[in-house]
């Protein structure tokens, strides 16, 4: 019988991680979140894809995709024996973290290193019915993201604005928080990206200054067509957002969810989030 593990760290279950890596120490580093299905990535192409593009924005050679699936092979090895032995889909998650490895003290990075890489497993979160039928409520954040062009877009291990506005509510009917810039343009949600229908044209916030794109979101905008929409990226006031006729948030774990309240603004239940959810196969 199969051994089952939580995480392997260069391929190792029983390798430690050195105080000395330069993620523990600065962030210095990125990762990749995804949905596990009978052991295997969903959209992992993309999700490659993206992770080597977030590792060369701050200098890292990427470990290749056939050993990061060997890891993830090894590490949800429980979940492909059990998909076969039940006939039943196993949901799991994956975390794929990517450092520059180890390095002395100071911010300069050594001239040569040696990538870490770890892969934790995660049980799926079972979302509530209720975030499928009227949709979720969001949380505006006080806290604003701060411009940083050369690191908008990837998704860093520098989190400390998201965990800051984490900590603005303990309310559990409350699913995500927005975040805005300092210009009051809506951004993403802590976890989510976000997008706002004004009838058939569908607008995501621009990100060239600060915020993730996560690859659900590019794979929304290339369903324009099949949803019988336009959709742009481009900036989004809050103004703006509380005039849309739907708002819906997104990621690799949920799929699509629509929002029905943010502050004293509430939405009717409506069906871009379903379809949207269909066509990822995330229903």
């Amino acid at each position: 019988m199969a051994i089952e593990h939580n995480y392997l760290v260069n391929g190792n279950i029983n390798q430690d991680i050195s105080p000395f890596d330069r993620g523990f120490a600065y962030g210095d580093g990125v990762f990749r979140t995804m949905r596990m299905k009978n052991g295997m990535p969903d959209s992992w192409p993309q999700h490659y894809q993206k992770l080597v593009a977030d590792c060369a924005v701050i200098g890292i050679v990427c470990p290749s995709a056939e050993l990061l699936m060997s890891d993830l092979q090894q590490l949800f090895l429980t979940d492909t024996i059990a998909a076969e032995v039940q006939s039943t889909h196993q949901i799991s998650v994956a975390k794929i973290i990517i450092t520059r490895g180890e390095g002395e003290r100071g911010y300069a990075p050594p001239a040569i290193t040696a990538p870490m890489r770890v892969i934790v497993k995660f049980t799926m979160r079972q979302y509530a019915e209720l975030n499928y039928i009227e949709g979720v409520r969001l949380h505006l954040c006080a806290i604003r993201l701060a411009a940083q062009p050369k690191l908008a877009g990837i998704k860093h291990l520098n989190r400390l604005e998201n965990v800051i506005a984490r900590m603005e509510w303990r309310d559990d009917a409350i699913f995500d928080g927005l975040l805005l810039d300092n210009q009051d343009n809506v951004i993403e949600c802590t976890m989510s990206n976000i997008f706002a229908r004004f009838d058939n044209h569908i607008i995501t916030p621009d990100l060239s200054q600060c915020g993730v794109s996560g690859i659900t979101r590019q794979q929304i905008m290339g369903l324009a067509k099949v949803l019988k929409s336009s959709i742009e990226v481009a900036k989004l006031p809050l103004t703006e957002l509380l005039q849309a006729d739907e708002v819906i948030i997104c990621n690799s774990l949920y799929g699509a969810f629509q929002v029905y309240q943010l502050a004293d603004k509430t939405w009717s239940p409506q069906s871009l989030a379903t379809q949207i959810r269909s066509l990822l196969k995330h229903d």
